[in-house]
């Protein structure tokens, strides 16, 4: 709950214009001070170290969100080359790295035939894997996006 009023209030003060900051990520690797550093908030009163993990804290998870969003802004000038233009489904799927071709077409809004087309053609140059399988129904992964996403959080 603290966590959640933390990045609340730095949307409030205008610190933060959404909640980018996951500090949950953070504070589960250094779990052991967390709890030592909150203890002593509790037992002695000492709040100065506590803030200063806490600020430790937000300095790498910002840090770690710029560099991502760096990252991903790489990927979105590729894709956009490759894609010729298809800036919604380029930005669709910086998104959710996850697509099919229906919602290739709402996104895109064309008919399913030109989305499958657009969608091929960033498959056959590597952006898109289809993962399924199957003749119909197909989901495609830009599996690079989907690393930045997930890798883990530096120190």
């Amino acid at each position: 709950m603290g966590r959640l009023l933390v990045t609340l209030f730095l949307i409030e003060r205008k610190r933060l214009s959404q909640p980018l900051l996951y500090l949950s990520d953070y504070i589960e690797r250094h779990r052991s001070d967390y709890y030592d550093l909150l203890q002593r908030v509790r037992t002695h009163g000492e709040w100065m170290p506590w803030l200063r993990y806490f600020l430790a804290g937000v300095e790498a998870t910002a840090k770690d969100a710029a560099g991502r969003a760096h990252l991903l802004l790489g990927l979105r000038e590729r894709f956009m080359r490759e894609a010729r233009g298809a800036t919604a489904l380029v930005d669709q799927i910086l998104t959710n790295p996850y697509i099919s071709i229906a919602k290739a077409s709402e996104v895109m809004k064309v008919s399913a035939p030109t989305a499958t087309k657009t969608v091929k053609e960033l498959e056959a140059k590597g952006l898109l894997k289809e993962t399924t399988g199957r003749s119909w129904g197909k989901v495609f992964v830009a599996f690079e996006v989907l690393a930045v996403m997930e890798r883990a959080a530096t120190e």
